[in-house]
């Protein structure tokens, strides 16, 4: 189903914060893997920056944390308590749930910390963005294999088309720890990413009052057992031609996140998100598919595989706005 139309309603992406190994943030993206992004980029984004309360969280939720924070830099909510969280992470907290796991077979349940037992919550990450930024809305983790961050941008945009929120904090994050090492190692092996994307989802007309310019219109969404079904689902609402392809496919203007980055899981619908807002910043296209998961393990439109189907999401470019308001004229 499309999360929307392009008549001035759908929900748009208003702000981008990454916390990536390697990138400083959504435009180096789109650069090639080999062409490398300087010395200003992040070797690794949580490095010398623990600060108050960050100590005892798990890798996941800080680079989550660090991500979100550079999204809302300079940014403030009108209302927090009508503000979403949605969290996709397929690894997560992996790591405190192994250390728990260890600590019972070594000492039983008597070697615990009750201090820690919240840490073992699958929406331990989604919970700790919503306590640091005081964000009441729905607060919900997916955990849906590769196509989870497509997921998370269509559900931030269904919770604000039904009216549950006025905004939404989405974040994709995968991080590299020994037990998430091991697993990508027993499957499949390859480099993998380490870091978190976040996105802000708003209603078109929460956007326009608070003054913030829009990077995306999130015009159609679908998924389907099937790559052309999810795509067509995505795209029927949608007349042009499609002007880029963010996914793993034989396509001229095509780029594949998977080669820059490594398996992403469930952060990579978010980064693919991310990487359209900055497409649209740097050239003249009106639209952008992402398109995650995949029909046939092992090979597909992400590069990654997955049995759990295909997620499609179109992007298309913000209608230009005038001095006074209005759509349709140049930007003033």
């Amino acid at each position: 189903m499309p999360a929307g139309t392009p008549d001035g309603t759908a929900p748009v992406i208003t702000g981008c914060g990454l916390a990536v190994s390697g990138l400083r943030d959504e435009y180096d993206l789109l650069e090639p893997a080999e062409a490398g992004v300087g010395a200003a980029a992040d070797r690794d984004p949580d490095a010398g920056r623990a600060g108050a309360g960050m100590r005892h969280k798990d890798r996941a939720s800080r680079l989550a944390l660090h991500a979100v924070r550079r999204a809302l830099d300079g940014v403030e909510l009108h209302d927090p308590a009508a503000t979403a969280v949605i969290v996709s992470s397929n690894f997560g907290n992996l790591d405190t749930v192994c250390d728990f796991t260890d600590t019972i077979a070594a000492e039983t349940v008597t070697g615990l910390s009750p201090i820690r037992v919240p840490h073992m919550s699958s929406n331990v990450t989604a919970g700790w963005v919503a306590i640091e930024h005081g964000l009441r809305g729905p607060n919900i983790t997916l955990c849906s294999g590769t196509t989870g961050g497509l997921d998370a941008v269509f559900w931030a945009a269904a919770l604000l088309t039904a009216g549950r929120a006025e905004a939404a904090v989405v974040v994709g994050v995968e991080p590299d720890t020994a037990p998430v090492a091991r697993l990508h190692r027993e499957h499949g092996g390859g480099p993998w990413l380490d870091g978190a994307a976040c996105l802000v989802v708003e209603r078109p007309e929460h956007a326009r009052a608070r003054g913030v310019r829009t990077r995306a219109v999130i015009t159609g969404y679908g998924r389907a057992a099937g790559r052309a079904d999810a795509v067509g689902q995505a795209t029927k609402a949608y007349d042009r031609p499609i002007a880029r392809w963010v996914a793993a496919v034989a396509h001229a203007s095509a780029l594949d996140l998977t080669a820059r980055l490594g398996r992403c899981s469930g952060a990579l619908g978010v980064l693919q998100c991310a990487a359209a807002a900055a497409w649209f910043d740097r050239s003249g296209d009106d639209s952008v598919l992402a398109v995650a998961g995949d029909d046939h393990i092992g090979a597909g439109s992400d590069g990654e595989g997955d049995p759990g189907g295909v997620a499609a999401v179109l992007l298309t470019r913000p209608e230009p706005v005038r001095a006074g308001g209005g759509p349709h004229d140049t930007e003033a």
